[in-house]
């Protein structure tokens, strides 16, 4: 199974969002690829506890305490790659406009900073707590989600 804490998926990974340009037009969802970068670069954040996450205080909220364990065994479990359409809940980008390249420059260090991941106090606002094999399958399947997303 593919995890972000692998150097070649990250590798990988790093090559497909060199592929986005200005003109990528998404497959599905209501985000531009500026919206989406800025999006996936928010999100690594809040995983790894950096920039306006640094001082975060992660909870799961109540739907998740009921199925929280459940939806993370079966978007873990196999390579099956995450749905087109999932919401992006507390990571709705609205802003318009950016600049690509930052972005992508921004994405790009943040996946590198997977290879020290210690953010021990990460709890998913659905999963719950993960173990450290799942938050790596997982942010590998959100990264590749929105990758495919762009045809990257």
């Amino acid at each position: 199974m593919k995890t972000v804490f692998d150097q070649k998926v990250r590798d990988e990974l790093l090559s497909r969002i060199q592929e986005l340009h200005e003109n990528s037009k998404a497959q599905w969802g209501k985000m531009d690829v500026v919206q989406m970068a800025r999006h996936c670069n928010k999100w690594n954040n809040w995983v790894l506890g950096k920039g306006s996450y640094s001082n975060h205080v992660y909870k799961q909220g109540l739907l998740g305490k009921i199925f929280g364990k459940m939806a993370l065994r079966s978007n873990t479990k196999n390579e099956k790659p995450m749905g087109k359409n999932m919401p992006a809940g507390a990571f709705v980008i609205k802003e318009t406009g950016g600049n690509l390249e930052t972005e992508k420059a921004q994405w790009a260090q943040l996946v590198g900073a997977y290879a020290h991941h210690s953010n021990d106090r990460f709890i998913h606002d659905f999963f719950g707590k993960m173990t450290r094999e799942q938050i790596g399958i997982f942010v590998y399947k959100h990264l590749d989600h929105h990758l495919r997303q762009f045809s990257a």
